[in-house]
C-alpha cells in the first residue's frame, strides 16, 4: 500500500459533471505547471543578471528582491504540484506495516492534518496579503503583498487535495472492511 493514485483524476471518466470537473482539474494543473515553469525560468535569468552585474562591479539592487519573490512563487507552486502528484517525501515504513484498514485510517488522519495545515496557510496568507497590500518593495515598484499571494493559492490547493485524499482513504478503508 504505497502512495498509489490516491486522489488522482483518471484520464478516462464518465460523461457529464464528472468529465467537466476532470477537464477543469487538468486545466488548473496545466496553469500551475506553466506558472511554476515561467517563475523558475525567470528566477534563473534574474539570478544570472545579478551574478553578471556583480562580476562587473555594478550590481543591480532589484535582482536580490526579485529573486526572493520568484523563489517564493517557485516554492509555493512546487508545493501545489507535489500535492497534486502525491510527490512529497513520505516515510512510510511504519505506515506500510499496518493492515489495510489501519493503513486507511492512518492515511485519513495524516491527510486531515494536511487539511488543517492548508487552511492555516491560506488564512494567514490572506492576512499577510491584506497587511502588505500598501507596503511597497524596497527596490521595485510593486506591493509586498505579491510575496504572499502564492501562500493563499498553495494553502487552498493543499487543502482541497488533502480533503480528496481523506475521502479516498476512508473509501478504501470501507471497501477493505466489506
Amino acid at each position: 500500500m504505497g502512495q498509489g493514485n490516491v486522489g488522482s483524476i483518471p484520464e478516462t471518466v464518465k460523461p457529464g459533471p464528472v468529465k467537466a470537473t476532470a477537464r477543469l482539474v487538468r486545466a488548473v494543473d496545466f496553469v500551475m505547471r506553466f506558472i511554476a515553469g515561467v517563475a523558475a525560468a525567470l528566477l534563473t535569468i534574474v539570478v544570472l543578471i545579478g551574478v553578471v552585474s556583480r562580476a562587473f562591479g555594478d550590481p543591480y539592487a532589484w535582482t536580490d528582491e526579485l529573486s526572493r519573490l520568484l523563489m517564493v512563487w517557485v516554492a509555493m507552486f512546487g508545493w501545489m504540484l507535489a500535492s497534486r502528484r502525491h510527490a512529497h517525501i513520505r516515510i512510510r515504513f511504519f505506515h506500510d506495516l499496518l493492515p489495510p484498514q489501519g493503513w486507511a485510517v492512518a492515511e485519513a488522519i495524516m491527510q486531515l492534518s494536511v487539511v488543517v495545515f492548508g487552511i492555516l496557510v491560506a488564512v494567514f496568507g490572506i492576512e499577510l496579503v491584506e497587511r502588505n497590500s500598501d507596503v511597497e518593495a524596497i527596490s521595485m515598484p510593486i506591493a509586498m503583498m505579491w510575496f504572499y499571494v502564492p501562500l493563499v493559492a498553495a494553502g487552498m490547493v493543499a487543502t482541497v487535495q488533502a480533503a480528496v485524499d481523506v475521502y479516498e482513504a476512508i473509501r478504501q478503508g470501507v471497501a477493505v472492511s466489506q
